[in-house]
């Protein structure tokens, strides 16, 4: 799983994206680097996405975990997120729980949640229009999408979130992907099957 750090360089705030597991090293980092973590953000609620959101937290007791209201059920409950199939298991309840068009802001940048169930009920990508950025979960890959066979699950719903959602921003877009290398969107219009 891919787990993104992001800040503002003129106000040091920022964000974790879809924090996977747990290491002292990055908070250890985090804190050399002066960032201020304002949000753990959630793209959606399995196990490979959420288990070291609340020990994160717990470094930085001033940051607020996000997630889709939709995803409330999956991330409250351990048989829903899967997590103890990775050994440790993890229920709990985001501070904020955001509606599709929802907006928060780090320091000047502004992050607009885009509402895109199909891969989990309360599935959501992060864009962040200023910035020409995305990071898309496990909603879209490079030349891939992603999984519809867990519960909850629809590939129809997924790629009709992708067509209404994804495909109308602007091409240049940068993807930040849950798993494998970023792409942009014009590439993934052109070549994702």
């Amino acid at each position: 799983t891919n787990t993104y750090l992001a800040h503002e360089e003129e106000t040091m705030k920022g964000f974790m994206v879809d924090p996977g597991d747990y290491s002292s090293k990055v908070s250890e980092k985090i804190r050399e680097a002066g960032i201020s973590i304002e949000y753990i953000i959630l793209t959606h609620g399995h196990a490979d996405h959420i288990m070291g959101a609340t020990r994160f937290k717990q470094d930085f007791p001033g940051s607020k975990i996000v997630a889709h209201r939709a995803e409330k059920r999956m991330i409250s409950n351990k048989n829903f997120n899967m997590t103890p199939q990775f050994g440790y298991p993890v229920e709990f309840d985001a501070d904020i729980y955001v509606e599709d068009e929802d907006e928060l802001t780090v320091g000047g940048l502004t992050l607009k949640f885009l509402f895109t169930p199909g891969h989990s009920p309360g599935g959501m990508c992060i864009y962040i229009e200023s910035e020409n950025v995305l990071f898309s979960g496990d909603t879209l890959f490079r030349q891939s999408i992603g999984r519809t066979d867990f519960p909850g699950c629809s590939f129809n719903t997924l790629a009709e979130s992708i067509h209404k959602k994804l495909w109308t921003l602007p091409d240049e877009t940068k993807v930040f992907p849950g798993h494998m290398e970023p792409t942009n969107i014009g590439f993934e219009k052109a070549n994702n099957p």
